[in-house]
């Protein structure tokens, strides 16, 4: 029953998707057929370039999984996992990622479960979900600054739009506070101590107050102490032995190369591919915004940010309406096609312990 129920809403979320998504699929589906496009642009787009964006995702999609498992391979406490499943779990998580409304954390605890049966902790596993986060955010800090550079350095970037910049800026700065705030905590026993006490009062609180009395502890300060003593461990073992990180971070690299090139190869297809660094700025501040909204993907507030963001840089309306829209759809379709027939396998097989790790995973 829990399996059935469990598809079910899976099934429900991504129709959801997909119906949130549908004026954005038909405006592509008559961009690519009649070259008739968003904003009333008419532009020649070059098939087989689009075409490319089918492996170029896949490739992604598995980069993203290698970042975990560089990791786990060089910790050696982890069972050995083929090139296919590490694949196809990669796939998983990338659905899961943009099919459920969870302002882009849904991932964690599912990749938690899958992993279990390789001997991860969920510890181990959420250091590892920090370390991809904070690698793809520096990469894509880093790739963002150099855009800025180059935009100011050719005057690419209109007189009215410098305010822009400066916001991108300051998003870098306050997202680097953040991360270097959560390493103090994990790297410093007395803080976890009082940092897992103070949360899970404060969640337990909260739950009781909307409950009105009936749950009072549904977080039990042990578990988050394990949690965070876990990622401790982690920290500290790759402060140690820093080689452990060079096959995450060079994967981390590559993964948000490939992110930004999927849009850029539409771009190209377009007969614009000199639009690559207002794509690089948009994509940094509207990643932010995806990650907020509790929209499965952003879907809504990632488009429309990053399209704000190019016309503000310089680039025409139809052309950044066009290059976003296009992309996104056929990274959804991309995403749904690879994911779904994995992710369904792999809940058919849950039993009632898997169940139980699950409910626990998710606090309830």
């Amino acid at each position: 029953m829990f399996r059935k129920i469990l598809s079910a809403i899976t099934l429900v979320l991504v129709a959801f998707v997909v119906y949130q998504a549908w004026p954005q699929i038909t405006e592509t589906i008559g961009c690519v057929t009649t070259g008739v496009c968003p904003e009333g642009g008419e532009f020649h787009m070059n098939l087989l370039i689009v075409l490319l964006l089918i492996p170029e995702q896949l490739f992604m999609y598995f980069t993203a999984g290698q970042m975990f498992f560089s990791y786990m391979k060089a910790k050696k406490t982890t069972k050995k996992i083929s090139a296919w499943n590490l694949a196809r779990i990669s796939f998983e998580l990338n659905f899961v990622n943009h099919a459920v409304p969870s302002g882009g954390v849904s991932g964690l605890g599912y990749i938690a479960w899958r992993l279990h049966e390789y001997g991860a902790t969920a510890g181990q596993v959420s250091f590892m979900y920090l370390l991809r986060y904070i690698i793809t955010i520096i990469a894509n800090q880093t790739q963002t600054i150099i855009a800025i550079v180059a935009l100011l350095i050719f005057n690419a970037v209109p007189k009215d739009a410098m305010w822009m910049v400066g916001l991108v800026g300051l998003m870098s700065v306050g997202i680097i506070a953040v991360i270097a705030l959560g390493i103090v905590i994990a790297s410093n026993r007395k803080l976890i101590d009082w940092f897992s006490k103070e949360s899970a009062r404060f969640c337990n609180f909260i739950v009781k107050k909307i409950t009105f009395g009936k749950k009072t502890n549904v977080l039990p300060y042990q578990k988050v102490h394990k949690f965070f003593l876990d990622l401790h461990e982690d920290l500290l073992a790759a402060r140690k032995d820093k080689r452990i990180l060079v096959r995450p971070i060079l994967w981390g690299i590559l993964y948000n190369f490939l992110e930004i090139a999927t849009y850029e190869i539409v771009a190209v297809s377009l007969g614009h591919g000199e639009i690559f660094p207002q794509i690089m700025v948009a994509e940094a501040l509207a990643s932010v915004v995806g990650a907020i909204l509790p929209t499965p993907g952003g879907v809504g507030g990632y488009e429309g940010s990053m399209i704000a963001v190019m016309c503000a840089l310089g680039t025409a309306l139809p052309i950044a309406s066009t290059v976003v829209i296009v992309t996104r759809v056929i990274v959804l379709v991309n995403t749904i096609v690879s994911g779904y027939g994995f992710y369904q396998n792999a809940i058919s097989k849950i039993g009632k312990n898997d169940r139980k790790k699950i409910m626990e995973m998710n606090g309830e």
